[in-house]
């Protein structure tokens, strides 16, 4: 299941790409539910479904994805991240704990073939 998608901008555009996009999708019900100041916003129809999140980096070309997928164990996020590595894919965060984000996610990172940016995700709450 999908959990979240993001996007990478350039930090000179960050927040005009922000207010962009908080305009574009306020139809949809989205709002701005969590921001780290310069760095990134989440967007969702509420704090316990940020779906949408745009991140800043330095320089021009740094456009890059980020998709993140639900699981509800961490036993299965450990072997998805096993497994992509083991493919040929680049440790891009090891399982663990992001409690940055809330006190119960659990997630591992890999980087795919070209780079996007690849996450499995065990929020730790039965669905």
């Amino acid at each position: 299941m999908l959990d979240h998608i993001g996007i990478t901008v350039p930090l000179s555009r960050f927040e005009e790409v922000v207010v962009w996009y908080l305009a574009a999708l306020t139809p949809l019900g989205y709002s701005k539910q969590q921001e780290f100041p310069g760095h990134g916003v989440g967007f969702g129809p509420d704090r316990f479904n940020i779906t949408f999140w745009i991140g800043a980096k330095e320089g021009e070309n740094v456009a890059a994805t980020h998709i993140a997928f639900r699981c509800s164990d961490r036993e299965t996020m450990e072997k998805f991240y096993a497994e992509a590595v083991k493919a040929g894919g680049k440790d891009n965060g090891k399982p663990g704990w992001r409690h940055q984000f809330h006190p119960k996610y659990y997630a591992g990172l890999v980087l795919d073939l070209v780079g996007n940016n690849v996450e499995v995700v065990d929020h730790g709450v039965p669905r």
